[in-house]
């Protein structure tokens, strides 16, 4: 990262502890130590040419395993600070614009040699590691592995394939199936425009600007099938085929496959089908999901691959499971109905959406458009195949559901939280309408969050000089987290308060530029690189502007908010970011809201509007913020991450009982608004949550915020900071939430020994 986006890296020439293994210990046991550290003598400069020093680097560059140890980032940064912000912290697009004779000589100049040879050779270690949790836990997958779909994959800032939580939460999948071992690929779809850049204009309304992603810098390559040729497919439709060429990604132990449309061959129109992500009507809604489920079984296919297990991330993928049953039923000879269920045995599907709207509907045109070719091959009727989506297979008015069909071709599906679970079993008991609804086979797996990917450099040295030796191997342990509480107050706090300034730094050379884009006035530009008191409690409020979110909670009374933020004893401060989907007219009315009240005198300096919201500026909100604010419409929030990754940096959060929170708040680990209630009439529960909003703030939070002893410190404050950490860090990470789905699901799904749902 740059200068201006230090914050989660490492001072030059630190080298902290690696976290590849953060699998090896799981909760409850003893395992295996690291190995006693080699040394590492830098090597002579003749050792290294120019060429090879440079394709070291490349190497590093080209597996995202870098992304998530800053000190491999740092390496990057340091070539050249401002073309790496500039580039978006891209290391490939930054060594285009180096020879191997100007790499030498800057890395001679900063005495990069041993750190890149260091870093080179980790890396080399951890591919070729022999031993990992899957080994021992999940071994039958090593002949069996997992395919995981999904729409969207947000691994890094610097590949902008994704939108938000979905893909935040698919990336953190694949990098914890790497540490764990895992023998898992992945399937995706390569968006050569990826998802929106977001501008505010003058008048606060979102803008979307799409840029072409240039493939030669991405760490991208064509995928080679077992016949040694670039992996192209095709899917046919009553309309003509659609091609689609594949591209390989590594993700540590991981290939990522993303299949693009934009080949020789297609129609103009196919050729743009996956240039956005969750761009265009229904018809080019299904075409790319026809894309991704069928081409992508197609792909893995042609890998060679035979897959034990095939996870469908949300409804976006469940065309994969009729691919499969076309294999079935082609190769081995099966009937339609005898085909479904051997690959429903092998099928798990996550569903992330508690509202009704979010879930893919198809009217039976379309399907037949798109799949008719494909029900030709499993001799079924076109009622038959409508019937497989439908909730009422034989009511001729209800569309095909993405969903429903994921549904009826999985034996084990789950929701991501546990409340989310008994929404999802009330949303869909009429599928198994012989069942009492606490009998529907939906269970859950709370999602988590990747640990290394989330979690500061600053908090990290916290942690490893409080923490056992090889902590990061025993994460799963509850009692290695309750070493916080041997912490001195005054060292986390000043941790977090560094944490906190560097926020706001960021911040303000954020609104800075904005402020001259839209070409205002020197003194506005001069106003934005101070707004922001780090003395101030700070609250983060930061997600996709869908209105049940309800970003504007705490804007539904302005006297009241005005009251708190210009208390001249205890105020509070407020930084939002987030997009609006493009066509979600009501989402862009709340952003323009929010970003004008920079205008209001009242609010002016004490609460501001980050523009783009991405994986980069989650990182600076999550790790500096005081409070995190989530005040969804209950139980409309599946589950949510951006809190689990504020728990890990010693933020509190301040949340409806929704999602992970409603599983996660104990009274002294963070706050909560309200008791978890709704009424039937929205109105009524809006107003009432935001009373309890403002009552948990006036009453909760500022008070134990702005309460300090002699020293300064505000030492309950920092008592809840130890509880929210040594009760939350174990329990909601991505290596935790992998384990579940590999116990619970994959080991059983590729024919292993049994066991039930992991949290039912």
């Amino acid at each position: 990262m740059s200068q201006e986006d230090a914050s989660p890296l490492a001072p030059a020439g630190t080298v902290r502890h690696d976290h590849d293994e953060f699998d090896v210990q799981v909760s409850g046991g003893g395992g295996p130590q690291s190995p006693a550290p080699r040394s590492l003598a830098p090597p002579r400069l003749d050792e290294m040419s120019p060429q090879s020093l440079y394709d070291k680097c490349l190497a590093l560059a080209r597996n995202l395993w870098w992304s998530w140890h800053p000190e491999v980032g740092n390496m990057f940064r340091e070539l050249d600070p401002i073309r790496w912000r500039q580039l978006d912290h891209n290391p490939i697009a930054l060594l285009a614009e180096f020879t191997p004779e100007r790499l030498e000589a800057r890395a001679a100049e900063l005495v990069l040699y041993s750190r890149i040879n260091q870093a080179y050779r980790r890396l080399k270690e951890y591919l070729a590691a022999g031993t990992t949790w899957s080994n021992v836990h999940a071994g039958v997958l090593g002949s069996k592995p997992v395919v995981y779909f999904s729409a969207e994959f947000g691994i890094h800032e610097s590949i902008p394939i994704y939108s938000g939580g979905l893909g935040v939460l698919s990336g953190d999948h694949v990098k914890s199936a790497s540490g764990l071992g895992i023998p898992l690929l992945a399937v995706g779809l390569f968006y050569d425009q990826g998802y929106f850049k977001q501008q505010l204009d003058i008048d606060g309304y979102q803008h979307e600007e799409y840029l072409q992603n240039r493939v030669d810098n991405l760490p991208i390559e064509p995928a080679i099938g077992a016949d040694g040729q670039p992996i192209q497919v095709s899917i046919d439709t009553r309309s003509g085929p659609i091609h689609a060429k594949v591209w390989k990604m590594a993700v540590g132990r991981v290939n990522l496959y993303l299949l693009d449309s934009n080949v020789e061959g297609n129609k103009p129109e196919d050729r743009q089908l996956t240039a956005r992500l969750y761009g265009g009507d229904t018809r080019v809604r299904i075409r790319q999901e026809l894309v991704l489920g069928v081409g992508g079984v197609r792909a893995v296919r042609a890998l060679g691959v035979v897959p034990g297990v095939y996870h469908l991330n949300e409804g976006h993928s469940v065309f994969a499971t009729l691919e499969a049953v076309r294999g079935r039923v082609e190769r081995d000879g099966y009937a339609f109905d005898d085909a479904v269920r051997q690959v429903a045995r092998q099928t798990v599907f996550t569903t992330h959406t508690p509202v009704p709207a979010g879930h893919d509907r198809f009217d039976g045109g379309l399907v037949e458009e798109h799949l008719g070719p494909m029900r030709d091959a499993l001799g079924i009727s076109h009622e038959q195949l409508m019937g497989l989506g439908r909730v009422e297979p034989h009511n001729h008015g209800e569309p095909f559901c993405m969903t429903v069909l994921g549904l009826k071709l999985s034996r084990r599906a789950n929701a991501v939280s546990a409340l989310h679970g008994h929404v999802s079993r009330k949303m869909w008991a009429n599928l198994w309408p012989w069942r009492v609804e606490e009998e529907v086979p939906i269970g859950h797996i709370t999602n988590g969050v990747h640990v290394p990917s989330w979690l500061s450099w600053q908090m990290l040295q916290l942690y490893d000089r409080l923490f056992p030796a090889n902590w990061f191997r025993r994460m799963g342990e509850p009692d290695v987290w309750q070493r916080i509480h041997d912490c001195d107050p005054g060292e986390l706090w000043e941790t977090h308060y560094a944490l906190k300034n560097l926020l706001l730094q960021f911040v303000r050379r954020r609104l800075s530029r904005q402020c001259r884009r839209r070409g205002e006035c020197d003194e506005a530009v001069e106003m934005a690189r101070t707004v922001l008191d780090p003395n101030v409690l700070t609250i983060g409020f930061a997600r996709r502007f869908a209105t049940y979110k309800r970003a504007d909670l705490v804007l539904s009374d302005l006297d009241r908010l005005v009251e708190l933020i210009s208390d001249p004893d205890r105020p509070i401060q407020i930084i939002f970011s987030g997009k609006a989907h493009p066509a979600d007219e009501p989402g862009k009315n709340l952003i323009r809201r929010i970003a004008n009240l920079r205008h209001d005198p009242r609010t002016h300096g004490r609460i501001v509007f980050v523009e783009d919201y991405d994986i980069n500026v989650c990182r600076h909100l999550i790790q500096g913020v005081d409070v995190w604010l989530n005040n969804p419409r209950r139980p409309l929030e599946a589950s949510g991450t951006s809190g689990q990754k504020v728990v890990l940096n010693g933020g509190l959060n301040c949340s409806i009982l929704d999602g992970w929170w409603a599983e996660a708040f104990d009274g002294h680990n963070g706050f909560a608004i309200g008791r978890g209630e709704t009424h039937a009439n929205d109105e009524i529960t809006d107003r009432r949550d935001a009373d309890a909003l403002f009552a948990v703030l006036r009453k909760e939070v500022i008070p134990l915020f702005y309460e300090r002893d002699s020293d300064g410190l505000p030492r309950t404050w920092i008592k809840m900071m130890m509880n929210s950490i040594s009760s939350l860090a174990w329990r909601f990470s991505s290596h935790r939430m992998v384990m579940d789905y590999a116990r619970a699901c994959y080991v059983p799904a590729a024919g292993g020994v049994s066991c039930d749902m992991a949290s039912r």
